[in-house]
């Protein structure tokens, strides 16, 4: 460990052991956390302005000399105090003040003052502007370099975190840290040392270009970036060679798999194909499976995932597969079923809309592997779940979950070193870089081809005034012997929000559709209500199901050919193209309708221009991740893989293959150094290896 990783901020001077808790709040624990705490503004003390050429808006110091200083009264009372240097005057106003403010300033007391110029009362005025008072008639020196401005929290002072940056400087001078990139890659991109990087970003000079500090172009920034994705990547990497230092069964026999085939009445892409053979390659070995399976909606990932599960099934051994919710759990329960059933295989369910009594018995037959396959949610990786022979686990939707769910899983097949494949699948495209980053320890499989006869889903965005004629096109859509859907961002209605309601929205459509049978569904319904309505549906008895985002996955009625969103402003790119693929399952056209409240902001209208233009769910989970940034995408079950603390995922994208190959090169060829980068950023996670 360096010496300014081992050195905690306690022993600076200044720092008690409250406020050490207080700086924990920020993460900051030891001098090397406060050197990686970036400023994330400046503010140049370096200069005078003379207050004559003072204008509003500015950020400045001045120096002058109190001419009068008043308590006003008035809707606030306020300390007053009249400042001149000869070239004009100013005001310092202060609304809460001291006695010995009051004392201190005092006519003919010379002043220095760093704020704000803004237009007030008595014309231009610094409100609670920092200020030091001449000792004698001298004033301390000017700063040398630009001021940085830090995050910081509660209790926590600027003044604080500069006098600790003050000292944290002092000692990366007397003990440089240890460069652990490659001297070659530092001198092919022309970045500097890692003590030249940090002491640039927290003390540059006047001239330095801020503006490349502040927006992560300087090679100062670059410098800390690269290494920080270096030690994800390696993070990632270490934790592959983990789970690959295991063994797995080996599952070559794929005679069911050709039974299911012979069964289907449609032919499977190429694409499905190509990937189908990827995964056997990988279950032949007996190394584990690492694969995620990325598929466009209606692409056919989870007839994949059935090819996978014989294969395990066939060898003896059981199947889990994960889903995020229960609807779309229960969908993969009666997918499966209908692949399985016909070869005389049992597919389980163990969710927690199960009694107690159907809860213990399912989990009895599985631990006595009396049941080859389960499909759940969440209640598969509780404790009480055991499995006699666990061979597979498939998650669906892994970002809903995250890694260590996914790994928890895994624990319920380990007999000594041996552990189940593992298969993962995604209906959201996600973006490469995005992908780099959190799934860096899988191998990738796309499938990218749609079945053949699928046509493009036509899209239109209309306002919320356009109600009736959409309601109009929805009669017309039954009238042709086809289903429709409208989805509703709320269940109840909501003061805060303007969203409809799906009730609301639910007892409108029925009144202004008397001929039509309408259908309800959403989060708040037992699972049992939601399934039945679901299955009306789906057999055609509805010609309409009303619906917040539940149907957002997993819904597969191919008699759908209308999909109407109402406040689909309010909505993800990601979610609106998810609910678009409800619709175009079949082999007739297909058509979604964007209803929106005016006025919309500038991305909203980003959004539902982009679901207009295209229908390719990689572009459109791009642009959605452009607009939202990874830490929204992902949701907050999985930002703690993704806790950058310098880099930035969209802005250094150009950065990212490059660390993967640095990352590669340190692992095979310096592993201390490696090591040595792990523990740098990645704090908590030197045993990545061993999950």
């Amino acid at each position: 460990m360096s010496e300014l990783a081992a050195r905690p901020l306690g022993g600076l001077k200044g720092v008690g052991p409250r406020g050490a808790e207080r700086l924990a709040k920020l993460g900051l624990h030891t001098v090397e956390d406060l050197l990686f705490h970036l400023p994330f503004r400046y503010e140049d003390r370096t200069r005078i302005q003379p207050i004559g050429r003072l204008r509003p808006e500015q950020h400045v110091v001045i120096e002058g000399e109190v001419l009068a200083a008043d308590v006003m009264f008035g809707r606030r009372r306020s300390l007053l105090c009249k400042l001149s240097d000869g070239t004009g005057m100013v005001a310092l106003r202060f609304y809460h003040f001291t006695a010995a403010q009051k004392h201190n300033l005092t006519r003919g007391a010379r002043l220095r003052v760093y704020g704000e110029v803004r237009a007030g009362g008595t014309g231009l005025e610094f409100y609670h502007p920092e200020y030091e008072l001449a000792v004698g008639d001298e004033l301390p020196p000017l700063e040398k370099s630009l001021t940085p401005v830090y995050p910081t929290t509660e209790g926590v002072h600027q003044k604080t975190l500069r006098n600790l940056m003050r000292q944290a400087l002092t000692l990366l001078e007397r003990y440089p840290p240890r460069d652990l990139l490659p001297p070659s890659m530092l001198d092919s991109a022309r970045l500097p040392t890692l003590r030249e990087a940090l002491l640039k970003l927290h003390a540059p000079q006047p001239d330095d270009p801020v503006d490349m500090l502040l927006t992560g172009s300087h090679p100062a920034v670059q410098r800390l970036v690269m290494e920080e994705m270096v030690a994800h990547q390696l993070g990632m990497l270490s934790r592959r060679a983990g789970q690959k230092a295991h063994s797995a069964p080996v599952f070559t026999d794929d005679r069911l798999v050709h039974r299911l085939r012979d069964s289907l009445p449609f032919t499977l892409t190429g694409a499905q194909r190509r990937v189908i053979d990827e995964i056997a390659a990988d279950l032949a070995i007996p190394s584990p499976m690492l694969r995620l399976v990325q598929g466009d909606v209606g692409s056919g990932k989870t007839l994949v995932a059935a090819a996978a599960a014989l294969m395990a099934i066939r060898a003896g051994y059981q199947v889990a597969l994960m889903a995020p919710t229960e609807l779309l759990a229960e969908q993969h329960l009666h997918n499966f079923r209908h692949w399985l059933t016909p070869l005389d295989i049992e597919v389980a369910w163990l969710a927690g809309s199960l009694t107690p009594k159907q809860r213990r018995d399912t989990q009895a037959r599985l631990a006595e592997g009396q049941v080859p396959m389960v499909v759940g949610t969440h209640a598969l990786f509780q404790e009480a779940v055991g499995f006699q022979r666990l061979g597979l686990t498939i998650i669906d939707e892994q970002h809903r979950f995250g890694v260590h769910q996914r790994l928890a899983l895994r624990e319920k097949g380990r007999e000594g070193n041996q552990v189940p494949h593992q298969l993962v699948l995604t209906a959201t495209p996600i973006p490469r870089t995005l992908a780099m980053s959190l799934y860096g320890d899988l191998d990738t499989s796309v499938i990218d081809e749609l079945p053949p006869g699928r046509e493009p889903i036509d899209t239109l965005a209309l306002p919320a005034g356009r109600r009736p004629d959409v309601i109009a096109r929805v009669h017309a859509a039954a009238m042709k012997g086809t289903q429709a859907y409208w989805v509703c961002t709320l269940i109840e209605e909501s003061d805060a929000l303007q969203a409809q309601a799906a009730e609301a929205t639910w007892a409108d459509l029925k009144e202004a559709l008397p001929d039509l049978n309408v259908e309800l569904v959403h989060g708040r319904m037992k699972a049992k209500d939601k399934a039945e309505r679901m299955a009306r549906f789906s057999r055609g008895e509805a010609q309409l199901l009303v619906a917040t985002t539940v149907i957002e996955v997993g819904v597969d009625v191919p008699n759908a050919t209308l999909m109407v969103m109402e406040n689909a402003e309010r909505l993800g790119l990601s979610q609106l193209h998810q609910l678009r693929g409800r619709v175009g399952r079949g082999g007739g056209k297909s058509y979604c309708v964007l209803l929106y409240q005016t006025p919309l902001s500038h991305t909203a209208k980003k959004r539902l221009a982009v679901m207009r233009e295209t229908g390719d769910g990689f572009r459109i989970a791009e642009e959605d991740l452009r607009l939202r940034g990874p830490g929204e995408w992902l949701g907050t079950r999985q930002t703690g893989d993704l806790a950058f603390r310098i880099a930035d995922l969209m802005r250094d994208e150009a950065l990212m293959s490059p660390a993967r190959e640095v990352a590669d090169t340190l692992l095979t060829e310096h592993p201390d150094t490696a090591e040595a980068l792990v523990k740098r950023w990645l704090k908590g996670a030197e045993g990545y290896a061993d999950v």
